[in-house]
């Protein structure tokens, strides 16, 4: 039988490579993004919605049909030294992160079933990086939270881990935004490929990987080193 993912930010870069990926490997993938996405695929059915909404978010999900791994991908970068804070860009990026991320476990908790997977794209960075104090912190709730939700989901045979990658080459990496702490090349002397994180994904949600569980999974380059 088939199985069913759901995957945020799927209009582009990590989001984007998630879902080709797994449709290259038998899965059938929901999308989620502010744009609608076109597909030829028939295993693919993109939904235009705001993640920011709560209600809009809670409505769309009540349309699906059973998921079998839940993968929110869907980020926003961040970066500006401390004293030059935006707190509404503060609020705003929280919610997108972690605020979406619990709104998605805790609607699927109860209806994934046993070899369900939660997986959240998480960063490298997650242990502090100069000038992206608002993003890190993101970042690192993340790690607290999917903690606990393994250690809950554990009994149920349903995991949860982060994937987190280091500096991957898609759009969000030249932000401008970003400027005061721009990216750094890793040790292996290029980014890392949007579709490494994706397989790395692809593992994860495997039945391969159903002892791995309450982990964050680091794809830096070297750049931990």
């Amino acid at each position: 039988m088939s199985r069913i993912a759901l995957v945020t930010g799927v209009s582009s870069g990590i989001g984007q490579a998630i879902a080709e990926t797994l449709l290259k490997n038998d899965w059938h993938v929901i999308g989620l993004s502010r744009t609608q996405v076109s597909n030829e695929l028939p295993n693919f059915v993109s939904y235009s919605v705001d993640l920011m909404d709560t209600q809009k978010l809670l409505n769309c999900l009540e349309q699906l049909p059973k998921i079998d791994a839940v993968i929110h991908a869907a980020g926003k970068m961040v970066a500006a030294p401390l004293g030059s804070l935006n707190l509404e860009e503060s609020q705003e990026i929280w919610q997108l992160h972690v605020g979406v991320a619990e709104i998605l476990a805790n609607y699927f908790a109860d209806k994934l079933s046993k070899g369900g997977r939660i997986v959240i794209i998480g960063s490298r960075t997650s242990k502090g990086v100069a000038g992206r104090s608002q993003y890190v912190s993101t970042k690192s709730a993340l790690f607290g939270m999917v903690r606990s939700w393994a250690a809950e989901l554990a009994p149920k045979g349903i995991t949860a881990n982060i994937i987190a990658p280091g500096a991957t080459e898609t759009p969000m990496l030249m932000n401008p935004n970003r400027q005061s702490s721009p990216p750094k090349l890793p040790p292996i002397g290029r980014f890392i490929s949007p579709y490494e994180v994706a397989q790395y994904v692809n593992f994860i949600v495997s039945p391969h990987a159903g002892a791995i569980t309450g982990q964050e999974l680091v794809i830096c380059g070297g750049a931990s080193l």
